[in-house]
């Protein structure tokens, strides 16, 4: 444990506005992802807990459901505001929990939850929840008590995504995180309670997914379920939602396609999407890990893909200087570094990294920023989620292959496309089956809808897309 670091242990839950004693036994250990030492523990819930927390939501949803708009979008601001004030901390906790550098945490991990809360704070204020339709008036009202499960990657980020949404929407909500990493759900928790929200609008309940996860998405008291994960435990999530027909939205995997068009600039778009590959560690489920490019500059593109890579040096998240920190658990290593390995057993080629443990760190999770070259379309590395810092460049003849590739998996989260020409960019990102493409290096905007295509998931996330997601449609003929 470094000197600047200290164990924060919860022991209680938070239902129905007050901090409880568990019913569950145990604890779940956080481990810091770069020294490999327990950072924190929190309480290990049961399904009595979570039947407690749906209770209280249950209970307060009549009330909160009334409430002004205006009202929400006041205490939606002092929750920003609180967030705002523990942005180091979180930026601190979550660097620890999944290896992000501290830089790069403190705008995204810390700064995207303050932005959203706030977003949602503001669009509140002129959101048409009537709208007059002939002799109809069509009213949009809160879908009930909404379960939100969120993963490690992006702890908070994701859980404000669905917790400030759904409740301007007017939903009380029990939110369950990643028992990787939680120790940010917490804190949410102590910023809601000291913002004054109303008793049980909003309840955390730590545990395994298996037990609580399972237990709040085939809950009868749960009118929705928000999912952020893998593809694998989405299909869970709704086998068991469907057994109550309860709104499902899902956030999952995904496999994007950075495309460079025979006409970009390649010291340009190249880094770029290397850059965005290795965001996070690769921990990112919109990362462009694919990058397709002609075939007639593959060899350059995979120069430039391995100078760029080669500055994305492992270390320490909290040192000030690595570009790239650990993965955030042991099992998350072993699952990249068995991807790459199978790059090299079907033929692709190792451009740069590898699967051996990178120089001067013995401790932590770490793996090497990795570059492979030659990928074909068939291969595991281009087909399956890695969630890691591994890149494959595969090459294309012309526009049309290049699409039939970006769109050959499973998989529509994201994407981007390059050319000197904004406009054949626009029609190849019109052709790309995915919720959401960067064209010549668009930034990030959090008020446009954030979701995917096909075993991505469905429903949006984010801005006032992302409030519809927490919205019922009645109509009254008058």
């Amino acid at each position: 444990m470094r000197p600047e670091e200290s164990v924060q242990n919860h022991d209680e839950l938070y239902i129905g506005g007050k901090w409880i004693a568990p019913s569950g036994k145990g604890s779940i250990q956080v481990i810091n992802a770069a020294t490999e030492e327990v950072m924190g523990r929190v309480p290990r819930g049961d399904a009595r807990d979570l039947d407690s927390a749906v209770d209280a939501a249950a209970a307060a949803f009549a009330g909160w459901s009334v409430t002004a708009p205006g009202e929400r979008a006041r205490l939606l601001e002092k929750v920003r505001d609180g967030l705002a004030a523990r942005a180091e901390e979180i930026a601190r906790t979550v660097a620890c929990e999944v290896g992000m550098p501290l830089a790069l945490s403190r705008s995204v991990q810390a700064g995207l939850p303050v932005a959203v809360s706030g977003s949602y704070a503001r669009i509140l204020l002129d959101f048409p929840f009537e709208e007059r339709v002939g002799n109809s008036l069509v009213l949009k009202e809160a879908v009930g008590v909404v379960g939100a499960i969120t993963p490690w990657n992006y702890p908070l980020h994701q859980a404000v995504a669905k917790v400030a949404a759904a409740l301007a929407a007017g939903c009380t909500v029990v939110l369950k995180p990643s028992g990787v990493a939680p120790l940010s759900a917490f804190i949410l928790a102590e910023v809601i309670d000291q913002a004054g929200l109303p008793a049980g609008v909003f309840n955390l309940v730590s545990g395994a997914g298996s037990e609580v996860g399972e237990a709040l998405a085939r809950h009868p008291r749960v009118d929705m379920i928000s999912f952020t994960g893998s593809t694998g435990a989405g299909r869970r999530v709704s086998e068991l939602a469907a057994s109550t027909i309860k709104r499902v939205a899902l956030e999952l995997g995904g496999k994007s396609a950075s495309v460079v068009l025979d006409d970009a600039d390649l010291e340009r778009a190249v880094p770029a999407s290397v850059s965005n590959c290795f965001l996070n560690s690769g921990q990112t489920c919109s990362a462009w890990t694919r990058l397709l490019v002609p075939r007639s500059r593959h060899d350059q593109a995979v120069e430039v893909a391995v100078r760029a890579a080669a500055r994305f040096v492992p270390g320490d998240p909290l040192g000030g200087e690595a570009r790239l920190g650990p993965l955030a658990s042991a099992e998350q290593r072993e699952q990249v570094r068995g991807y790459i390995r199978k790059g090299i057993e079907e033929g692709a080629k190792l451009a740069g990294g590898g699967a051996e443990a990178p120089a001067g760190l013995p401790r932590g999770y770490y793996v090497k920023p990795t570059v492979f070259a030659e990928v074909k379309p068939e291969m595991t590395i281009a087909q399956e989620e890695i969630f890691g810092p591994v890149l494959s460049i595969l090459p294309f003849r012309d526009d049309d292959e290049a699409v039939r590739i970006a769109n050959g998996t499973c998989y529509g989260l994201s994407g981007a496309v390059w050319s000197a020409d904004p406009e054949r960019a626009k029609k190849v990102a019109r052709r790309m089956r995915t919720g959401q493409v960067d064209v010549n290096g668009g930034k990030f905007n959090p008020l446009a809808p954030f979701g995917g295509y096909r075993q991505s998931g469905h429903g949006r996330e984010l801005g006032k897309f992302g409030l519809d997601e927490f919205l019922e449609i009645k109509s009254l003929q008058l």
